[in-house]
């Protein structure tokens, strides 16, 4: 199970059951031809040959650009793509984008994507459904071969999956900062400080991480925005040649794609925004809501948890789990708990581990054996687990870039929720109120952003995307990460947006177990026929 992390960013996250698959794709990959610094990007030595692409897209580049595109981009649109097989009948590329998009001749870099052809069996090819996990920071080309394999029989036939790497993600130009063990030592830094030296410390922590940051990936913090990488999809787009794009993004994957549909609507084909945040609303109310879906999930898992004999939490009501919850955290904080190894497990990395869970109720029988294991029996190492898959964290002690493009998005899209301890001390109250147990330390994890080396270049915004093909909205009502009413605010806010509800928990919903959500978005995604107004799957 993949895992992307609240605490320590700025909005909500994707959390997916990814399988560990790896189609070899990697930045190595044979590259479109430019030359770093130029801005102009050389035709490669010809098109994908017949064995390793789709018939129907083997001319895809020689068709004519866009006559929109401004002359100083037309080089990266005529770019060609040289697809190469990489595992498991998946296909690599690379292509290059400006780095700076008002400054095209100022330099490349370069996003790494991959592809499972549609398998056809008796369908149309529609085209290319570019896919994308969300985060930000989650890797696409992960998802898509994820997707390649367990999305439903019919969408795989008509579509091409693809996934790119946004900017600044994984094998795209990666974002870098902290060595794998400051970022143990980051992740553990208590995130509910008690007094004024726990405040220090807090901020002193994340003060290194934006030094790190600003010191290992220099002027690319200031070009990873959500801004930045739909114009890139555009670019991509129009190399598979695709006259529309076909997107299918969860949770912060709708935002990017709704970003897309505000600056390219008529381009748009056929989009599914599932888990969706609303872009309208500013970092501190993107937090705190964020919050009471956590406590929403929890109580949900409480509530299962008391009817069974042997829960951790006890078997009274739902209030009284949470009160036990709460002064287990409390004293991870003064006594932290073995894990049977050098890392010991600390209300910050507790408190993390439980909110991993939250994502996927399927998850709730582990987190209820994790918590037996350290309220019951003092061992925190279950518990640290669900921590380290939420962070990315592997058994050998690596992480992934999740968290360093995770901020570096977040900090540019929106400015920070808080900029100052005083400032999270007063808006404390509002996090606890939406939730008595994850408010707090979503509340100081805002401050992340106070200290960011590049300063934000957006701010909440509502995306009508004015003559866009109908837009597909899905929402679960008891979504921890990205709350329902996100869902109803950004289906409201599109002029072509309709919303489908699942009522059910989990953070997103399509390819999840619900044959009512996955009958109604294939056959949008086949047909271009939205639900009927109104329609709740259960």
């Amino acid at each position: 199970m993949k895992r992307t992390p609240v605490t320590r960013a700025v909005t909500a996250l994707t959390a997916l059951g990814l399988a560990a698959l790896a189609a070899g794709c990697t930045s190595s990959a044979p590259a479109p031809g430019s030359t770093a610094g130029s801005g102009a990007t050389a035709a490669s030595s010809g098109p994908s040959s017949a064995d390793n692409a789709p018939s129907s897209n083997a001319a895809a580049t020689l068709q004519p650009l866009p006559t929109e595109v401004a002359a100083n981009l037309q080089p990266y649109y005529a770019q060609r793509l040289s697809w190469h097989s990489c595992d498991s009948g998946f296909q690599c590329t690379t292509f290059k984008v400006p780095l700076d998009y008002s400054d095209p001749a100022g330099g490349d870099i370069t996003l790494s994507a991959v592809r499972k052809p549609a398998t056809g069996q008796g369908i149309p090819r529609i085209g290319s459904l570019l896919v994308n996990p969300g985060g930000p920071g989650g890797s696409a080309v992960d998802y898509a071969e994820y997707a390649a394999m367990s999305f439903p029989t019919v969408v795989r036939a008509a579509y091409d999956i693809v996934g790119v790497d946004p900017r600044g993600v994984a094998r795209s130009a990666p974002v870098k900062c902290l060595s794998d063990a400051q970022m143990d030592a980051f992740t553990a830094v208590d995130t509910t400080p008690d007094n004024q030296a726990d405040v220090d410390k807090l901020v002193a922590a994340d003060k290194t991480f934006a030094k790190a940051c600003q010191a290992q990936s220099g002027k690319l913090l200031a070009h990873v925005s959500t801004v930045e990488s739909a114009r890139d999809m555009d670019v991509f787009r129009a190399l598979l040649g695709d006259a529309k794009l076909h997107y299918l993004g969860k949770s912060y994957g709708t935002f990017l794609g709704a970003t897309y549909a505000g600056l390219f609507p008529s381009k748009v084909g056929t989009m599914v925004l599932d888990g969706a945040m609303n872009p309208s609303l500013n970092a501190m109310q993107l937090n705190s809501q964020q919050a009471g879906g956590f406590e929403v999930a929890f109580d949900a898992f409480a509530a299962d948890c008391v009817k069974r004999s042997g829960c951790p939490l006890g078997t009274g009501t739902v209030e009284q789990a949470g009160a036990k919850l709460d002064a287990f955290f409390h004293s991870l904080d003064s006594k932290p708990l073995p894990t049977g190894q050098s890392r010991q497990l600390d209300e910050a990395l507790g408190t993390t581990g439980v909110i991993s869970a939250m994502y996927d109720q399927t998850q709730w029988p582990d987190l209820r054996l994790a918590l037996t294991a350290a309220v019951d029996n003092g061992d925190g190492k279950a518990l640290l687990a669900l921590s380290d898959q939420y962070y990315e964290r592997g058994p050998d002690g690596t992480y992934s870039n999740l968290m360093y493009a995770n901020s570096a998005v977040n900090c540019l899209d929106l400015p920070p929720a808080a900029t100052s301890p005083d400032q999270v001390r007063q808006e404390a109250p509002t996090y606890e109120k939406a939730s008595p147990q994850f408010g707090t330390t979503l509340a100081w994890g805002g401050l992340t952003c106070a200290y960011w080396p590049v300063a934000a270049t957006g701010a909440p915004h509502v995306i009508p995307a004015k003559g866009a093909a109908p837009i597909l909205v899905v929402g679960t009502i008891r979504d921890p990460a990205t709350p329902y009413a996100w869902a109803q605010g950004l289906a409201a806010q599109l002029d072509s947006g309709s919303l489908l509800t699942y009522d059910g928990d989990g953070h997103t919903a399509y390819s999840r177990g619900s044959s009512c959500i996955d009958e109604a978005v294939n056959s949008y995604l086949l047909e271009g026929r939205v639900p009927p107004k109104g329609t709740v799957c259960h």
